[in-house]
C-alpha cells in the first residue's frame, strides 16, 4: 500500500528536476573552453617591444616617450611620471583582447589615429593629463579584439606611425600649417543646404546646432541641457575654419570618427561630457580649414554616417 500524499510525490517530484538540472548546468560548464593562455614571445615579435606576463594572464608591453623632452609648470618630467605609452592584451575564448594608452603629440595625432583604423582597432578616448606642458601632450586611447599576433602588430603599427612623425620632425610642430582664415562673410545658406540642418548667421558665423534627447536621473534631458552635435564655419567662403562637437552613442562612435578622418578633418578630444545619462554619450571636438562647401560636405558625411548606424 502506497502511504505517500500527492504533496510527497510533487515535492519528490520537483526535487528531482532541480536536480537534473544543476547537474546539467555543471556539466556544460565543465565543457566550455577556457582562454589559452596568451603567447608572450609571440607578442613580443609582433609588437616589436618587449612583453612581460602579468600573474592574470596579461601580457604587457610599454614605450616610455623618452624622445620628446616634456616640461610640465616648468618641471622637466622623467617619462616615468606619466609620459608611457602602454598596451595590454587579455585572452579570450577566440582570441585576445587590447587594451591601450598612447602618448601623442598634437602632430602624431592625425597619423596615430589614421594607423589605428588601418589596422582595425577602435579609438576610445583623446585627453590630456597635464596642464601648463611644454610641448602639449595628449594620451589616445586604443582597443580590439581579434588574433593576439594581429592585436600586437597593430598596436607596433600605430607606435611606429608616430615614430614617423618624430624621425622627420624631432620637436613637436605647432600649428597645422597653411593659411589661418581671417573674418569674412559666410554663406549660412549655402551651409544649410549642404548640410540639411539650418544654419543661423551669428556674427558673421554660421553655426549649425542638432539637439540630441536622452536622460538623466529618470528626467528627460536634451540639447538645451547640451546634447547637441553643432559645427562653427567661421572665416571666409574660400578659406573657413571648421570647430565642432558631435555627440554619439557607443556604437556611433568609430564610423563618426572614420567619417571626420576621411574628409580630412582633425580629431581634437574624445571624451564624455556627463555621468548617468541614458544612453551613454560620447563627444569628439574636431578642427580643420578650407573651403567652406568642402568642409560643409565633410561635416554632412559624418553626420550621415551616424545615421547609417541608426538604420543597422
Amino acid at each position: 500500500m502506497n502511504t505517500q500524499s500527492e504533496s510527497q510525490v510533487r515535492v519528490r517530484k520537483v526535487t528531482a528536476w532541480i536536480a537534473g538540472c544543476v547537474a546539467a548546468s555543471s556539466l556544460l560548464m565543465v565543457n566550455v573552453a577556457a582562454p589559452l593562455p596568451l603567447d608572450t614571445k609571440a607578442i613580443s615579435e609582433a609588437s616589436g617591444a618587449t612583453a612581460t606576463a602579468t600573474p592574470d594572464g596579461v601580457v604587457r608591453i610599454g614605450w616610455p616617450r623618452t624622445d620628446v623632452t616634456v616640461s610640465v609648470d616648468g618641471m622637466k618630467l622623467p617619462p616615468a611620471a606619466g609620459l608611457g605609452s602602454w598596451a595590454a592584451f587579455a585572452p579570450m575564448e577566440n582570441g585576445a583582447m587590447v587594451m591601450a594608452d598612447t602618448v601623442v603629440f598634437e602632430d602624431e595625432v592625425d597619423t596615430a589615429i589614421d594607423a589605428a583604423f588601418a589596422r582595425g582597432l577602435s579609438v576610445t578616448a583623446l585627453h590630456n593629463h597635464f596642464f601648463h606642458d611644454s610641448p602639449k601632450v595628449y594620451f589616445m586611447h586604443i582597443g580590439g579584439e581579434g588574433k593576439p599576433e594581429a592585436l600586437a602588430a597593430g598596436v607596433k603599427a600605430v607606435w611606429d606611425a608616430i615614430r614617423t612623425v618624430r624621425a622627420a620632425h624631432p620637436q613637436p610642430s605647432t600649428g597645422f600649417g597653411g593659411r589661418a582664415p581671417v573674418p569674412g562673410k559666410i554663406d549660412a545658406a549655402g551651409i544649410t543646404r549642404i548640410v540639411g540642418q539650418p544654419a543661423v548667421d551669428m556674427q558673421g558665423v554660421a553655426k549649425v546646432t542638432i539637439g540630441r534627447d536622452g536622460t538623466m536621473h529618470g528626467m528627460a534631458i536634451g540639447g538645451s541641457m547640451g546634447l547637441t552635435t553643432w559645427a562653427a564655419f567661421s572665416g571666409s567662403e574660400n578659406l573657413t575654419a571648421l570647430d565642432g562637437d558631435f555627440i554619439m552613442s557607443a556604437a556611433e562612435v568609430q564610423p563618426v570618427l572614420q567619417a571626420l578622418r576621411k574628409s580630412g578633418v582633425h580629431i581634437v578630444a574624445l571624451h564624455s561630457h556627463m555621468i548617468g545619462e541614458q544612453p551613454s554619450f560620447y563627444f569628439t571636438h574636431f578642427w580643420s580649414t578650407g573651403k567652406a562647401e568642402d568642409l560643409a560636405r565633410a561635416f554632412r558625411a559624418a553626420l550621415d554616417a551616424q545615421v547609417n548606424v541608426a538604420k543597422t
